[in-house]
């Protein structure tokens, strides 16, 4: 469904996005994981045709996004990271806007409204001014509002940033459903559990170079299923295991306090690049 072929990005001589090859599947939902910096919006930009690349080519389901524009746009739904909703309109009239810029037939238009509002469970607040709504209501009426007009692939540029627990919960059941019914989703996230708990593959970048890939499992077992914690001078340090028993017999004769835990994206992370994915 998507296609990168030594897709890259300078910005005045800084080389944010290097020469990035990947295939994003039918169907997949793909994670972008990295630290600020790390060319995951850039990639999300270029991919959405608001940054023009400054070398290679990207496809949306056989769409070159350089020279197919109208057509990568029919294909592509895009939930920015920040809030670009219409506050003095309504929730209706956001999406009517919408709709209305994609040329959709009235009749058509209506009713697609009706079906999103009600799969976002947003109908009830269908004639509230959106700045009398909460950031997860806004937040789900951006998705809705991206699938306004029967895209393919939907885009979220960190889909639950600043959202607390229970609503970033509910966020990720959305995309879940959105999946289900056969969207191919492409996410970019600063959240370690929300790569994991959502994502079929990952990717990992890093001063704007993919460094890793593959489904979290397979990048866990990359590094060490298994993790043991320890201060050492002052610091934490970790050693990485193939499975437990291998770290309970590192730790035999140790005599202070350790820690052994499972593996996590972060982790993988750090080993790869040496810092956190927050940093």
């Amino acid at each position: 469904m998507i296609q990168l072929q030594q897709l890259s990005k300078d910005y005045a001589g800084i080389k944010a996005v290097v020469n990035l090859n990947l295939e994003i599947k039918k169907g997949e939902i793909f994670g972008l994981l990295g630290p600020n910096g790390a060319g995951k919006t850039t990639t999300i930009r270029m991919l959405t045709m608001l940054t023009k690349p400054s070398g290679g080519k990207a496809f949306i389901n056989g769409y070159e996004i350089t020279r197919d524009l109208f057509d990568v746009k029919k294909e592509i739904g895009v939930v920015p990271q920040h809030m670009n909703l219409d506050i003095e309109m309504t929730t209706w009239e956001n999406l009517e806007l919408h709709g209305r810029l994609h040329k959709m037939p009235k009749d058509d238009r209506r009713k697609r409204i009706q079906e999103l509002l009600d799969y976002v469970e947003l109908s009830d607040r269908a004639g509230d001014l959106v700045g009398k709504l909460s950031g997860g209501m806004r937040r789900r009426l951006m998705i809705a509002r991206a699938l306004m007009h029967y895209p393919h692939v939907l885009f979220l540029d960190e889909p639950t940033v600043g959202l607390d627990p229970q609503t970033r919960r509910r966020i990720w059941d959305l995309i879940r459903r959105m999946n289900n019914d056969g969207m191919t989703v492409l996410l970019t996230t600063h959240y370690i559990e929300e790569a994991e708990m959502l994502c079929h593959r990952v990717g990992i970048m890093d001063r704007g170079q993919l460094i890793a890939l593959g489904t979290p499992e397979e990048l866990k077992k990359r590094v060490g299923e298994v993790v043991v914690e320890s201060l050492n001078q002052g610091g934490t340090e970790y050693k990485f295991f193939a499975d437990r028993e291998q770290a309970l017999k590192y730790v035999g004769s140790f005599k202070q306090n350790v820690i052994i835990r499972e593996s996590n994206l972060e982790d993988v992370f750090v080993e790869l690049t040496g810092r956190k994915v927050g940093d």
